[in-house]
């Protein structure tokens, strides 16, 4: 029996030992976030959104800068028939030959506590008419202009309000699409990982099941064991054989799928490192409440969302009665025959006006849209409060899943120790034949199981962790802010 029990270890380590060629990447789990951070398309897609709201909050910033414009008509020459209509009442077609070119340099300022604009202008106009060879010469050497709205709806005081809150979210949101991304590669790592194991363990199982078929053929040769035992070892043969192939396919597929969302090119063989738990990390739910609360957009949704209901309501209410806006302008024009004499002693220019709108008879149009966006803003004042609490019920759940994981982690991983233990005692006592082999079939069955849902065990953990990291934006293993460049 000794002699037996050397064979089929011998037998097994030959098959330990058998070599595989080409070049090899390890990658720990980390190493594969980190990679699809840098490379993934979905990494690409987060920096370009991110991108488009920073130039977006800057268009809205230049919405209170000073703006500065030039236009002008150069030339504007003309030369065609115009009807004319006489003092008699009569029409004729004189002709039109002239040159009217003008520039305009504009200067406008809004003011964001009042809604107004402020206007400056200078301008200047030539006239040439080529039929009577005259030229002149018009201008206004300054003005300035004020329009205020009286009565109506201030969008740029309620943009001062939302648009810095919609920009603070996109940055956070960008900072949820890595860590999103961190949630979803894990899911493929763990794919390809499992699918690495269910391999090495279909491959030591073949390679069992061949050694333990010739140690049973020794047997039965010496009439120690049935030729039912020998044709149920062909058959476990057969099956493991067949487990093999499946196990490699899919570790292919695994494999394509984890270079395709990491954005990896090229053929090397990837062998992933089996990552560790973190038994000395503690999570509380007051913690990561807090974090989320500082951190996530979703937090900064829910003033934002406030806001803008708000705004709404604004907006209705400043469309509803009396509408007026007051243009008042003070300068100076004046006209000559030659620019110089534009400038000298221009002529004063004023203006002042009251434009008014009041609805006279609308059937109740303006009340509807008032008492809408009334509706609106409760209906959204209550949507908030339910997304509040199920924001918190959501981080409160996920901390209860991973302490669960963490302990569930503990035990799979002596469940796994356990098996291992049994398998190889299992394997022993039936080379010394103080085992059946439906026994050792189970022992066997029991620790693949085993294997596999430690993995299984890994995976939830790590999944629980990174959505844990998604949820709070926060990193619980250096106790820091999540933050990117």
């Amino acid at each position: 029996m000794k002699y037996l029990y050397i064979i089929l270890l011998l037998i097994i380590a030959k098959g330990a030992l058998a070599h595989t060629g080409g070049d090899t990447l390890r990658l720990t789990l980390q190493q594969v976030v980190e990679l699809a951070k840098a490379n993934s398309i979905a990494s690409k897609q987060a920096a370009t959104v991110r991108e488009t709201k920073y130039w977006e909050y800057r268009t809205y910033k230049s919405n209170y800068q000073p703006q500065l414009a030039l236009s002008g008509i150069l030339p504007g020459y003309t030369k065609t028939f115009s009807q004319v209509q006489q003092p008699d009442g009569t029409i004729l077609f004189q002709p039109i030959h002239n040159d009217n070119s003008s520039l305009q340099l504009n200067f406008s300022q809004s003011i964001t506590a009042t809604g107004g604009t402020i206007y400056g202008t200078t301008q200047l106009q030539r006239f040439d008419d080529f039929d009577r060879h005259n030229v002149l010469y018009n201008g206004i050497p300054y003005g300035i202009n004020y329009a205020q709205p009286l009565f109506q709806f201030n969008s740029l005081k309620w943009d001062k309000k939302i648009e810095p809150l919609k920009f603070n979210e996109s940055k956070q949101a960008y900072i949820e699409a890595q860590e999103k991304i961190a949630v979803d590669v894990e899911g493929y790592f763990f794919d390809l990982l499992l699918a690495q194991v269910n391999l090495k363990i279909a491959e030591t199982n073949f390679t069992n099941t061949q050694g333990i078929l010739k140690v049973a053929n020794l047997k039965y040769e010496l009439g120690k064991v049935s030729k039912n035992e020998i044709l149920q070892l062909q058959l476990e043969k057969i099956n493991a054989q067949k487990a093999v192939g499946t196990a490699r396919r899919d570790m292919e597929i695994a494999t394509l799928n984890l270079r395709s969302f990491t954005g990896q090119e090229g053929d090397d063989k990837i062998v992933l490192v089996v990552p560790q738990n973190i038994s000395n990390m503690i999570v509380s739910s007051d913690k990561v409440l807090a974090e989320a609360y500082a951190n996530r957009s979703d937090a900064i949704a829910f003033s934002r969302r406030i806001a803008e209901a708000k705004r709404d309501v604004a907006k209705a209410k400043g469309q509803n009665g009396l509408t007026a806006t007051l243009t008042a302008s003070l300068g100076f024009s004046n006209t000559a025959t030659n620019i110089p004499d534009v400038y000298k002693n221009p002529q004063n220019q004023q203006l002042l006006q009251v434009q008014l709108s009041i609805p006279i008879l609308d059937w109740g149009r303006s009340k509807s849209r008032a008492k809408t966006a009334l509706a609106n803003q409760q209906f959204t004042e209550y949507a908030v409060e339910q997304d509040k609490q199920t924001f918190k019920q959501q981080i409160v759940t996920q901390v209860s899943l991973f302490n669960v994981m963490k302990e569930q982690l503990v035990y799979t991983a002596q469940a796994d120790s356990i098996a291992a233990e049994k398998y190889q005692i299992a394997r022993e006592r039936y080379v010394l034949g103080d085992l059946s082999i439906t026994d050792l079939g189970i022992a066997f069955r029991e620790n693949d199981q085993a294997q596999r849902d430690y993995v299984a065990a890994l995976r939830d953990f790590w999944g629980a962790y990174y959505q844990l990291r998604y949820l709070s934006l926060y990193d619980f293993e250096t106790n820091k802010k999540i933050t990117y460049n």
